[in-house]
């Protein structure tokens, strides 16, 4: 009689507190987001990815706009881009799966995996979170980090970036952020760490433990 087959248990990685990190939606869509995704894929620490909604989020206000529809339902909509940019994402790359609740991203984490959020299922319909196109994925990448207990969230945009410093304020005032975005930071107090192009290395070796990056926000 031969001995019963056992299964490999995924490896679990030790809990620690994830990083959470915010893909602009332009940014997906560029030739950049390769070497973004590659220095995620090789952090030593848990990482959470939110996609922006990008494109489709743009196309969901265009729609609005011919259509006539509330911000509250545009909300709605633009979350669903946002979970189908995780998917894509998530796509892109081995050891990245797709999580809506943070049951979800938690499990994903533990597993080893890098999370990519899929907000609709956790942030549809909440009383607690701006309907409106003031709050967008910049916002709410703040929000899930401090639900979840993010050490720090990173900004990834398409931006030149020269400064170490920046005022979040001045940065919604410049449509580099969203408007809701220095009011959800007062009020997350999560650190908040804005990168541009060409930050890739930088931001390999940040998670990699060696040295600060960004642009610290204020």
């Amino acid at each position: 009689m031969r001995a019963p087959v056992m299964q490999k248990r995924p490896e679990l990685r030790p809990a620690k507190v994830p990083i959470v990190v915010k893909l602009g939606g332009s940014v997906v869509r560029s030739p950049e987001l390769g070497p973004w995704l590659d220095a995620i894929a090789a952090s030593p620490e848990p990482v959470v990815v939110v996609p922006g909604g990008g494109a489709l989020a743009d196309e969901v206000r265009a729609c609005q706009t011919e259509l006539g529809f509330g911000d509250a339902n545009a909300h709605r909509m633009a979350l669903l881009a946002m979970d189908q940019l995780a998917w894509a994402v998530a796509g892109l790359r081995r050891g990245f799966a797709v999580g809506a609740t943070e049951a979800e991203l938690n499990a994903a984490l533990a597993c080893g995996a890098n999370a990519v959020w899929a907000p609709y299922a956790l942030v549809s319909g909440r009383s607690d979170v701006e309907e409106s196109w003031r709050l967008t994925s910049d916002s709410l990448a703040l929000w899930l980090a401090a639900r979840i207990g993010a050490e720090r969230c990173y900004l990834i945009k398409s931006v030149a970036r020269s400064h170490t410093r920046l005022v979040a304020r001045q940065l919604a005032r410049d449509g580099v952020v969203d408007q809701a975005f220095p009011g959800m930071l007062e009020a997350t107090r999560v650190t908040a760490i804005l990168l541009g192009r060409g930050d890739q290395q930088a931001f390999a070796e940040a998670l990699a433990g060696s040295t600060p990056c960004g642009a610290a926000l204020d």
